[in-house]
């Protein structure tokens, strides 16, 4: 078991909050990833993997919104370390080159017509609602194109209606993903 720091506050006893022990344990595992050498094999945390990052809950674990606020500056720091590296082995005019190609296919993808942007989720499954989603990639469009004011938060915490025929849940977000890692690869 790990030692419980109180590095977080905790949900009341009454409600879910995350498991500490997962939370220390993979917090214990980016400390250490952060802190190695270049070049070092040891334990491997990326900025994606941060923001995938899923722990289970308990009553009166740590509060989920400490927690994913502190993972949200986490995958920035370590965006910004993956951003360094990379653009020291490759300079800076291929770094920035990747991040256009990838606004570029997400362009591609957004730039399509309204209600036929994404796969959709089938006749009988929840998706995402194409109003929804539509509308906020009119925002990212303009964000790409003219530099209108979109947060990586924006992004992160956007949420969609679920509909019957919407978009794929799994496309969509795959997407957003993607919108974040260029978003975060330019700062």
């Amino acid at each position: 078991m790990v030692t419980v720091s109180q590095t977080f506050p905790r949900a009341r006893s009454s409600r879910p909050g995350y498991k500490i022990d997962e939370v220390e344990k993979f917090l214990a595992a980016a400390r250490i990833a952060y802190s190695a050498e270049p070049g070092d094999t040891g334990t491997i945390v990326t900025a994606e993997g941060i923001r995938h990052m899923a722990f289970g809950l308990e009553k009166g674990g740590y509060s989920t919104l400490a927690v994913d606020a502190a993972l949200e500056r986490l995958e920035e720091a370590f965006a910004a370390r993956e951003r360094e590296k990379i653009s020291s082995s490759v300079g800076d005019e291929a770094w920035f080159a990747e991040a256009r190609d990838k606004a570029r296919e997400i362009l591609t993808r957004l730039e399509r017509p309204a209600k036929h942007r994404f796969r959709g989720s089938g006749p009988f499954k929840l998706g995402y609602d194409k109003r929804d989603v539509d509308a906020f990639a009119e925002s990212l469009i303009s964000y790409f194109r003219e530099g209108t004011p979109v947060s990586v938060d924006d992004v992160r915490q956007i949420s969609f209606r679920s509909r019957t025929r919407g978009y794929s849940e799994a496309q969509v977000d795959l997407v957003l993903d993607a919108v974040i890692d260029v978003m975060l690869s330019v700062r």
